[in-house]
């Protein structure tokens, strides 16, 4: 999974994430509290998507520095755009049943919110992925989700 790097390394970014005794906690939370089997902190930027720290009970793959291409993911989509991506089952959203990025990972259950910096300027999101369909597309969820990436 992991894609060529450019010259930045982001290892600040996944320090400081590392650091927080915050982070491991709202991931251990996130996880039983939605069902869903993979949580993350991601740094993304146009060019680069990077785990900063991950909770992957589902055996997905990524810890702390592994990236992706950041094209292939919804994360991606979330930054371009600025906004929130809820997917409860990817098999009868109108949006995403045909997108590749579900079928190339494998989930049918998505949640992403944008994560700011103190100044306003994204950093990158909060997200989690399951193979199964789970109701994310609550409020109740959405709340957790927004509070949790506020926090980070």
């Amino acid at each position: 999974m992991n894609a060529p790097s450019n010259a930045h390394d982001f290892l600040q970014d996944i320090d400081a994430i590392g650091r927080s005794a915050v982070i491991p906690t709202l991931l251990e939370t996130i996880v039983p509290a939605i069902g869903m089997g993979f949580a993350a902190v991601a740094r993304v930027i146009e060019a680069r998507w990077i785990t900063c720290s991950a909770l992957d009970n589902i055996s997905f793959g990524l810890t702390a520095g592994d990236e992706l291409v950041v094209e292939t993911t919804l994360c991606h989509e979330v930054r371009q755009f600025d906004q929130e991506i809820v997917i409860d089952d990817v098999n009868n959203d109108p949006t995403y049943a045909a997108h590749h990025c579900p079928a190339r990972y494998g989930f049918r259950s998505y949640i992403s919110v944008p994560i700011r910096r103190a100044n306003g300027s994204f950093f990158g999101t909060h997200c989690a992925i399951d193979p199964n369909p789970f109701r994310v597309k609550d409020e109740q969820v959405l709340a957790m989700f927004r509070l949790f990436a506020k926090m980070i």
